[in-house]
């Protein structure tokens, strides 16, 4: 027997056969190996912690108890927002979007969670160049703290996952009504993986080119002498990034089916719900003293911890009020809807100078706020681009006032946030303090910068995505739409709503709309 194989063997076509057996099972054993090793290195073994544990202390491995404690509270407190966010757009959207609007921001959440978690952080905080960074995929190669915060890692990227998860939930309020279930999942994809966190590498991260004042636009075009983009906690990184992102859904979407503008004689949809609506304004109004207080990193540092706390106050209070008392005179009716948005656009707007200003100057970027939002929705308007929330008058434009706002009212008196207090060898002064023209400029070239890139990246993203055929495009067919996104998309309307002749607005889970002609033609005047 063992001849005769031996004979077989010294035939070309057997030896062929078996190389490639053999060629096969061990290439087959590689690919087990190499996906346990990557297996064990995702998850992080003990025998991998104990190498880290062993390499001795380092000074990133200085851990805060009161600084990682603070984090945390104020990372819930953002992370609270969300709630917010689903009651805002859910309000102010139709009742036939309501079930759409909450499981977007709720997917979205997850999908963020998971995709920050993966990649996000690692370009946002990760060392690598001025552009991007390359550390952290997967969370690793952790210190116990991150680097210069003293703040414990995982509650650092808790926090910064809230801020992540922000800037996606913005874009979804402005696409509300028509877009596809899966073409928000690949554009949110884009945002919370990719978009955002690289952009946030830019301004906050180890290196990035906004924050250094020897940055070629700084030095050689603009000359700002030494002065460098500031974001204190997000205007542009967050708000003004979400804002045009949702900018652009808008565009590459068209209005909503039934849309009339101004213009062509008609306005914006009536909010469905104000009690749910204005009731999410005030959450989010909650949430921000998450927002910006937790900023510091440090509650080491006291007073600023109170400057920022009591600006975020004194910045939405002004902006609700001048936003209602300017679009009075139009209507001689006070406008609900429009003090929610105006003292959001005054909570936005003070975020990037919280830390700078003194409470005189919130106001006042409150006040011009109030102003800036509901002229930002007449330009929507104008410009025929439906934004069924207000997202980008809120974020997007009150965000760049805010942004360049620093340049003008940083009072020269406050220095940088550190991880035991703050630093007063390096103020920020604005030109109305003295300051100048240089932080200004640097504002502007900061704003200006993100405005363009995230504008043309986003457009290119939601155009691609529009573009593909079937189920995954942007936006759903014409007959989805009439239908309402939360019976076509997900099978279930949020209320039980009587037509006033005996016929409900309900149906079983996966047995199409359930509803007659006659109710969905009522439907889709009702618009």
């Amino acid at each position: 027997m063992i001849k005769q194989r031996l004979g077989r063997f010294k035939q070309k076509d057997t030896r062929r056969m078996f190389a490639l057996l053999l060629g096969g099972k061990m290439a087959g054993i590689v690919a087990v190996l190499a996906a346990i090793k990557g297996f064990t290195w995702l998850i992080d073994t003990p025998a991998g912690a104990m190498t880290h544990a062993t390499a001795g202390p380092k000074i990133d491995d200085t851990v805060s108890a009161i600084n990682t404690v603070w984090v945390l509270v104020t990372a819930f407190l953002v992370f609270f927002m969300q709630a917010g966010f689903m009651a805002l757009e859910a309000g102010f959207a139709r009742s036939r979007e309501t079930v759409n609007v909450l499981l977007e921001c709720v997917f979205d959440t997850c999908l963020c969670g998971v995709l920050y978690w993966g990649i996000g952080f690692a370009f946002q905080f990760g060392v690598g160049n001025g552009f991007i960074g390359h550390q952290y995929f997967f969370l690793h190669g952790m210190s116990a703290a991150y680097p210069g915060t003293q703040v414990a890692f995982l509650a650092f990227f808790l926090f910064q996952f809230a801020f992540a998860d922000t800037a996606s939930t913005v874009t979804s309020g402005a696409m509300v009504g028509r877009t596809g279930f899966k073409g928000d999942i690949l554009y949110s994809a884009c945002v919370s993986g990719f978009i955002y966190p690289i952009f946030g590498h830019w301004v906050w991260g180890p290196g990035g080119w906004l924050a250094q004042p020897g940055t070629f636009l700084f030095k050689s075009v603009f000359h700002t002498n030494g002065a460098n983009f500031r974001d204190f906690a997000g205007s542009t990184v967050v708000h003004t990034v979400g804002g045009f992102i949702a900018l652009a859904g808008c565009i590459a979407l068209g209005p909503r089916l039934g849309r009339k503008f101004k213009r062509d004689g008609g306005g914006p949809m009536p909010a469905h719900d104000l009690t749910i609506g204005a009731l999410g304004g005030v959450i989010l109004w909650f949430g921000w003293y998450g927002f910006n207080p937790g900023s510091t990193l440090s509650a080491m540092d006291w007073v600023g911890i109170g400057r920022v706390s009591a600006n975020t106050t004194l910045a939405a209070c002004s902006a609700g009020l001048v936003a209602v008392l300017w679009v009075y005179p139009r209507s001689k009716k006070w406008d609900l809807g429009m003090s929610v948005n105006g003292f959001l656009g005054g909570l936005v707007a003070i975020t990037c100078p919280c830390y700078w200003v003194s409470p005189a100057g919130a106001l006042m970027i409150g006040a011009v706020a109030g102003i800036v939002v509901p002229l930002g929705v007449d330009f929507m308007e104008y410009m025929r681009w439906d934004d069924p929330i207000g997202a980008v008058a809120v974020h997007g434009f009150a965000g760049i006032w805010g942004t360049l706002s620093l340049g003008l009212f940083a009072t020269g008196q406050y220095g940088i946030p550190t991880a035991t207090g703050t630093d007063t060898t390096t103020t920020v002064n604005g030109l109305f303090y003295g300051g100048g023209w240089d932080q200004l400029k640097a504002q502007f070239v900061g704003s200006a910068t993100a405005v363009i890139v995230v504008t043309s990246v986003a457009l290119i993203i939601m155009y691609a995505i529009k573009a593909i055929p079937g189920a995954w495009n942007l936006r759903v067919d014409r007959d989805g739409e009439l239908e309402g996104l939360d019976i076509h998309e997900h099978g279930t309307p949020a209320y039980h709503m009587e037509f006033g002749y005996g016929m409900s607005y309900t149906t079983p889970v996966g047995s199409g709309s359930g509803l007659p002609k006659d109710v969905k033609s009522r439907e889709s005047e009702m618009v």
